[in-house]
């Protein structure tokens, strides 16, 4: 069995996989002060109430932006299953060359994404991922990853402003039924739904223009079910893109020895 991590800044995503089939998955938030013996007893007891033999995991995959949990991570795989966990970096043959100019700079989650949406869509692609922040990645007709675009995500945009403007105040993210709000809560969730669908769907048309040609669109991270099908040019919404890749890349670097 698989456990697949996919670290990001907000939150860890683990999930579980039997081949090709995914088991079950948790998301438990991301805590940099946690050591490595809390993690894994806390992972062990996900597991358990899944009704899931942790034994039975015999390969660990992790997808991490956040570098302090990078050593945390591998301790864990080390004291708790006695292995030997891949971490994704730009340095792995994911048969997806980076064309980046200092592929040191990418994160090991758009990597990841570009290889799970190559492998499951084919190329040309675009990974639209709304997470911390909201990042646009290309992958070419020729299978290469581009490059592409980072914008502030919807979460620390709302943040934000809430923390500067003092007579706003926290509103649910949700679809309005108008655009023009007769309340200043009606006003702010439109303006930040719609205003989040307007900044998406403008990155696609532009990268589209600039790529040349028309590029599968699929989108993923953890708003992407509630922006995404408001968005022209999306094709997908996949969830669990990233664990998915991480599977992908599990399987490439197994077959490959």
């Amino acid at each position: 069995m698989l456990m697949a991590i996919d670290v990001g800044n907000t939150n860890i995503v683990v999930g579980a996989y039997d081949g090709e089939r995914m088991l079950t998955h948790w998301r438990i938030a991301t805590n940099k002060q946690k050591t490595s013996d809390e993690l894994g007893i806390l992972i062990i007891q996900l597991f358990n109430h899944a009704q899931i033999d942790p034994g039975a995991v015999n390969a660990i995959v992790i997808s991490s932006v956040v570098p302090p949990l990078n050593h945390t991570l591998e301790a864990m795989s080390y004291k708790f299953w006695h292995l030997r966990p891949t971490l994704v970096s730009a340095e792995l043959d994911l048969g997806v060359p980076i064309k980046y100019d200092n592929p040191w700079e990418l994160g090991a989650d758009r990597i990841v994404n570009a290889v799970a949406a190559k492998q499951l869509y084919g190329a040309p692609c675009i990974v639209v991922d709304f997470g911390t922040a909201t990042t646009l990645d290309v992958v070419s007709a020729q299978g290469e990853y581009l490059g592409g675009s980072i914008a502030p995500g919807i979460s620390i945009s709302t943040e934000a402003l809430f923390k500067r403007a003092a007579r706003l105040y926290k509103v649910e993210i949700r679809r309005p039924n108008r655009v023009i709000g007769s309340t200043t809560s009606d006003a702010l969730q439109s303006g930040i739904f719609w205003g989040f669908v307007g900044q998406v769907e403008k990155l696609i048309e532009r990268t589209q223009m600039e790529l040349g040609q028309q590029a599968f669109v699929v989108a993923t991270g953890g708003l992407a079910g509630l922006i995404a099908p408001e968005c022209k040019g999306v094709h997908k919404v996949e969830p669990f893109l990233t664990l998915e890749g991480l599977r992908i890349i599990h399987e490439r670097l197994t077959n490959a020895h």
